[in-house]
């Protein structure tokens, strides 16, 4: 009899706990977007293997769940940066980032929820002061702003991809100079246009001569052959064909064939 109540006490002991726990448990629900990672207090630790994915998990009280925002994040960046030749530019950079999710228990043993401070903006600025320094203000300004976004891109693309982030995309929304070499870089610009189009005006006319005097040489060399071609003998047998023609012809009433002298060409007297 005693042995069976001490079996039902333990039972109820037990039973107890378990409603005890149970009641206690921590409920969450884990929104589309959103990853977990579990720290277990009186286990293994940081369990980074099992990744809590979007829907409703049971939490024993004594664990924590670290929730993740995983979306792709937005990161707008105003810095003072200096070029190759230590002018001071002002540079504003926009980054698309989000966590890998798979790494989630990763990212948070090593930076924690606050990455985007401790790992993500130090990041940009060091990717952005490394890049602008290879450059000149008149290249950032206009022919290189292209490959300097590409660069930027690629530096911080690494440095991201080593600590569990995805890079989505890196833009230069502007770069701002001090007025003074602005306007300097614009005179200098318009001047460079300026004598493109002059260059290029002289070329037209350069090709214009150049075509003149092709053609003339081809009409002069044309003119050569001909009169070489033009024998006594051909001129009399056309002067013959043209006798014949305005001997028929209605409106010729003396035709006088020219002497030898004259090279036998005709002459018309008493046109009607």
């Amino acid at each position: 009899m005693q042995s069976k109540f001490i079996s039902y006490a333990v039972m109820g002991f037990f039973a107890f706990i378990a409603l005890l726990t149970f009641s206690n448990s921590t409920f969450i629900t884990l929104q589309p977007g959103e990853r977990g990672v579990l720290f277990e207090r009186f286990g293994a630790g940081l369990d980074k293997e099992n990744i809590y994915t979007p829907g409703f998990h049971v939490v024993a009280p004594w664990n924590d769940l670290f929730v993740y925002p995983v979306r792709e994040q937005q990161l707008d960046e105003q810095m003072s940066v200096l070029s190759n030749n230590g002018l001071k530019i002002e540079v504003d950079v926009t980054v698309r980032v989000n966590p890998k999710y798979n790494k989630i228990g990763d990212l948070h043993e090593k930076f924690g929820r606050d990455y985007i401070n401790t790992l993500v903006r130090p990041e940009i600025r060091s990717a952005v002061r490394n890049i602008i320094g290879r450059f000149e203000p008149e290249e950032l300004y206009s022919s290189k702003r292209d490959e300097v976004q590409q660069l930027i891109q690629e530096d911080l693309e690494k440095s991201l991809d080593d600590n569990f982030l995805d890079l989505k995309a890196t833009l230069i929304r502007d770069i701002e100079l001090p007025d003074k070499v602005k306007n300097a870089i614009e005179v200098k610009i318009e001047a460079e246009q300026s004598a493109l189009k002059y260059k290029y005006i002289l070329q037209q006319e350069q090709q214009e001569a150049e075509r003149i005097i092709i053609a003339a040489k081809a009409k002069a060399e044309a003119n050569k052959i001909i009169s070489s071609s033009l024998t006594s003998n051909i001129l009399k047998d056309k002067g013959i064909e043209a006798t014949l023609e305005l001997a028929n012809s209605p409106n010729s009433k003396i035709v006088i064939v020219g002497s030898s002298e004259s090279g036998g060409l005709p002459m018309i007297l008493g046109n009607n």
